[in-house]
């Protein structure tokens, strides 16, 4: 099934470094670390001094860091990719699962 993604909230930030599409990233604009928490993931790739939109609540599509289950719990590698989650802050429940890293998923955004 493709990834799809049910937004109730897009903010935009300006990019402060280079962001990937459909990863996590910061109220600054930067790739947040491992573990940490996020605003929400970008909808396109951004340079530095862009602006790009991120979907910050509802559902949005994300890069999968690792394998995962649909339902389980996730939080961000240091790339800002979506794991299963350890001891980090939970950013998003899995709407389904990714069998390898690299795929793309529709995950729950989990506000803070």
């Amino acid at each position: 099934m493709a990834a799809a993604a049910i937004k109730i909230l897009t903010v935009s930030v300006v990019a402060a470094a280079a962001l990937a599409q459909y990863r996590a990233v910061t109220n600054a604009g930067v790739l947040p670390a491992a573990g940490a928490r996020s605003l929400g993931f970008t909808d396109t790739i951004a340079a530095v001094g862009e602006r790009v939109s991120v979907g910050a609540l509802g559902t949005t599509i994300a890069e999968a860091g690792a394998a995962f289950a649909a339902g389980d719990a996730l939080e961000l590698d240091a790339s800002g990719r979506v794991i299963v989650k350890a001891a980090g802050v939970t950013v998003a429940r899995a709407m389904q699962p990714a069998a390898a890293a690299g795929q793309l998923v529709e995950v729950l955004l989990i506000p803070y």
